[in-house]
């Protein structure tokens, strides 16, 4: 038979722990959680309660190894600095030949760019090296800084000369 005046869930007023040593045990309140921004400082851990202790929590991210996984070598990467020397002499060839007074320096920076883009074309066809483009831009750019840029040149001088020469007369 059943106590008419019974609780809900049969064992006293809820909340009445305090006085009953049997009761559940008390836990200490919750800090409130931070709002945005920074977050809040760190908690303690948690006293640890009664009963089977709860799961062991694995670390964050496993260590890892310094150099790489052992037994594997990183792969090198080919390099082409031939190629890319090729382009840059080029590239200033080129502008100290268009600026007029620096035409010797341009023609002798267009030399070395062809020579080094030359050899950077050779690398990346052996497959010792990876930017073929780069290197044949440098050959590009020697060879208009070294020949097609001064033929120009030589050619308004000479139609200027001769334009002049027909308003003499």
């Amino acid at each position: 038979m059943s106590d008419p005046n019974a609780q809900p869930g049969g064992f006293g007023p809820p909340g009445d722990h305090g006085n009953n040593p049997y009761g559940a045990p008390q836990q200490p309140p919750t800090p409130p959680t931070p709002g945005y921004g920074y977050p809040g400082p760190a908690t303690p851990p948690a006293t640890p309660g009664y009963g089977y202790p709860g799961p062991a929590t694995p670390p964050a991210v496993p260590p890892a190894t310094p150099y790489g996984a052992p037994g594997y070598a990183a792969p090198t990467q080919p390099s082409n600095g031939m190629g890319t020397t090729g382009l840059v002499l080029g590239i200033i060839g080129v502008v100290c030949t268009l600026t007029g007074f620096l035409i010797f320096f341009g023609i002798i920076l267009g030399i070395l760019a062809i020579i080094f883009g030359a050899i950077g074309r050779g690398k990346a066809n052996r497959g010792e090296a990876t930017n073929k483009g780069a290197a044949t831009t440098g050959l590009v750019c020697g060879i208009v800084a070294t020949v097609l840029l001064p033929l120009l040149g030589l050619l308004l001088v000479a139609v200027g000369v001769i334009g002049g020469l027909g308003a003499m007369s």
